[in-house]
């Protein structure tokens, strides 16, 4: 094992204010930007370290920043600090014609007048750098390159940025491992790192284990008593070489007019082995009345908050309400349920089937939009089977003409094969599951209505099926 390497830098006074017009129109841009809708009126900057100093050739910079915006649209709107984003900013004169769509724009003002900027996961080598920062342990500034010292890094892996849009950027070194880059970030114990952690310890083989994750230590604020809670800023995990992503398996299934039951009750069988590992490894709990209540109180407010904004919602608001309210009773009977530690953001396209057949799980950071103390409650695990359901019903509804007895096939063999694993069939607890499964259907209309309006009849069609059929 290579020794750390430890290193204090310091970066040019003014560099966020030299780059601050380029960002303002630059960030709104990117597939993974939260606060899409209302303009950036300014930065701060929460910590920047320089990796590689800015000579004529390359420099590099890592940046993260809070992008100030408006709590509504509209000119004077009161504006707050908004969310914290994770970038590498490279620096050259001018960029080769294969960097061209990498481009932030030309720095006009500050230390870095006169240079170009641009996105630096495009280029091989601020890529390779940082791959070779997780290799030697390396500490640069407030960053610790972390890894496990049980598995190899070799050097010398040629990296390429995964294309495919994602909420996170990730990197790919020689089809042997696969970097992903965390992009919107707080503070804290992120899920993406600890359940993967916890996993790959209890010997868990169906979701790849963590080798090495790069952290950030910000100075804490003037007076406070505790040191800062660290940032999760990425996590280095075996690449599954030749896998295909759920979600584009049923599309090619589904266009060849392919039977998908089979591979759904697989993967029915390797979520519930992850939820039984999840539940052997980490705390559980038992919820009742009390508990149960306030998670009805968030399906509701949800609900509500969903139907103030797409009015498409209205006509069913009070049948997707009773599946809230049917949870709730039951509840108030005496019922209980038993909550454990979920993916929280399951779907065809978080888990990889390998060329052997085998299913694994990925991504478990949980939906980025929710804050981080509620991505690492215990919640029941019927929450991922209700998001697997809803995958399927997309996958069976994004193809002309729609497939729905597809749908209902994978969704009874998923459900079969999760019970032949635990021992639990979860349409058993029918109450349970259509409460999640209608919480889901009501964020993808709000998510639809936002960003892609052309698919708001999917979930506009559960959203009937749920509010007028009563249990699924």
């Amino acid at each position: 094992m290579s020794e750390a390497v430890t290193r204090t830098v310091t970066t040019p006074p003014g560099l966020l204010a030299s780059l601050d017009p380029l960002l303002r129109e630059w960030l709104p841009r990117q597939r993974w930007f939260a606060g899409k809708g209302r303009p950036v009126t300014g930065f701060g900057l929460v910590a920047a370290t320089e990796l590689l100093p800015p000579t004529a050739k390359l420099g590099l910079y890592h940046l993260l920043v809070r992008a100030h915006q408006p709590l509504l649209p509209g000119h004077g709107a009161p504006e707050q600090p908004g969310d914290c984003y994770q970038l590498l900013i490279g620096v050259r004169e001018a960029l080769p014609p294969r960097l061209a769509p990498a481009l932030i724009g030309h720095v006009t003002q500050g230390p870095l007048a006169g240079r170009t900027v641009y996105e630096a996961l495009h280029d091989t080598r601020p890529a390779e750098l940082l791959l070779e920062a997780l290799r030697s342990q390396a500490r640069i500034g407030g960053l610790r390159f972390e890894r496990d010292p049980r598995r190899e890094i070799r050097s010398g892996l040629v990296p390429r940025l995964v294309t495919a849009e994602q909420s996170n950027s990730s990197v790919v070194y020689g089809d042997t491992f696969i970097l992903k880059l965390l992009r919107r970030i707080v503070p804290g114990i992120n899920p993406d790192l600890e359940l993967p952690l916890a996993l790959a310890r209890a010997g868990c083989p169906r979701v790849p284990p963590p080798t090495a994750w790069l952290v950030a230590d910000p100075e804490a604020p003037s007076g406070a008593q505790q040191p800062a809670e660290p940032y999760v800023l990425g996590v280095l995990q075996p690449f599954v070489q030749g896998a295909t992503d759920g979600w584009e398996l049923a599309l090619r299934e589904l266009a060849k007019g392919e039977d998908f039951a089979a591979e759904a009750r697989a993967l029915g069988r390797a979520t519930a082995e992850v939820h039984t590992v999840l539940a052997r490894a980490l705390p559980t709990v038992t919820l009742g009345h009390s508990q149960l209540r306030l998670m009805v109180d968030g399906m509701t407010e949800r609900l509500e908050a969903a139907v103030h904004a797409v009015p498409a919602l209205r006509p069913y608001a009070s049948g997707l309400r009773s599946a809230f309210t049917a949870l709730d009773d039951l509840a108030a009977e005496g019922r209980t349920w038993t909550a454990q530690r979920v993916h929280g953001d399951l779907h065809l396209g978080q888990c990889l089937r390998a060329p052997t057949g085998e299913w694994s799980l990925i991504d478990f950071e949980g939906e980025p939009a929710r804050p981080l103390a509620e991505r690492r409650m215990p919640q029941p695990a019927v929450r991922d089977v209700a998001g697997m359901l809803r995958s399927f019903d997309y996958a069976a509804r994004s193809v002309d003409p729609p497939q729905p007895e597809w749908a209902e096939r994978c969704r009874a063999a998923y459900c079969s094969g999760y019970a032949e694993a635990t021992g639990r069939d979860p349409r058993t607890d029918p109450v349970l599951l259509r409460a999640y499964e209608t919480d889901k259907a009501v964020y993808e209309v709000l998510y639809e209505a936002r960003h892609r309006p052309e698919w708001l009849p999917v979930p506009l069609t559960a959203v009937r099926r749920l509010a007028s059929s009563g249990l699924t």
